[in-house]
């Protein structure tokens, strides 16, 4: 199956499976990209991003939605 065609199958799934797809996916990301890299040592390296990048840290906060609410 290529990525287009799992695309595809994805945007056809009710709203609430999507959400928890997307939930999936995120923290195999995370736990991923935690495994590879170390954690910032220094928070003042965050100070180097870009204001609206900085504007996003610490948004989205694990568990504070119940996806089955939005089925």
């Amino acid at each position: 199956m290529t990525l287009q065609e799992l695309q595809n199958q994805a945007l056809q799934l009710p709203i609430g499976d999507r959400w928890h797809l997307v939930q999936s996916l995120l923290s195999s990301i995370q736990q991923e990209t935690l495994a590879v890299s170390p954690p910032a040592s220094n928070v003042n390296e965050l100070t180097d991003l870009d204001p609206w990048t900085q504007s996003l840290i610490g948004v989205i906060q694990s568990g504070t939605i119940s996806w089955r609410e939005l089925e």
